[in-house]
């Protein structure tokens, strides 16, 4: 090959990635947003959200439903729009189950308190 025969075969070829790259990457955001949203609704339903929060784990249950026929559709901006209000739903469910389990464990520490300081106080008599 001739020297500039080269240079225009690199650049080619160079051209050819980019344009690869460019094509796939729009899908790739899509598949990795609905991956992740898809994690998180299961991380929250093992968190309790659907016993703590059913209204956002039926949302967010909806929305990666939605999500994934977009993606089958290959309409990938929508199907990456209703992942990310997925896992803002899911994160929203998970953080009321975790805050109605936290309130849980802190009703039930003092009740503990007070039946000791009862105790306490019966002994004192």
């Amino acid at each position: 090959m001739k020297k500039n025969s080269k240079q225009w075969f690199s650049v080619l070829c160079g051209a050819v990635v980019v344009l690869t790259a460019g094509c796939s990457s729009l899908k790739t955001p899509a598949t990795a947003s609905v991956a992740v949203s898809t994690a998180a609704v299961e991380n929250a339903s093992g968190a309790g959200g659907a016993e703590f929060a059913p209204a956002e784990m039926n949302s967010a249950r909806e929305k990666i439903a939605l999500a994934n026929k977009a993606m089958a559709a290959k309409n990938y901006q929508l199907a990456d729009d209703l992942a990310t209000q997925a896992q803002a739903d899911a994160k929203l469910a998970q953080g009321k189950a975790n805050s109605a389990k936290a309130q849980t464990a802190a009703d039930a520490l003092q009740e503990d308190v007070r039946v000791l300081r009862d105790e306490l106080d019966r002994s004192r008599k």
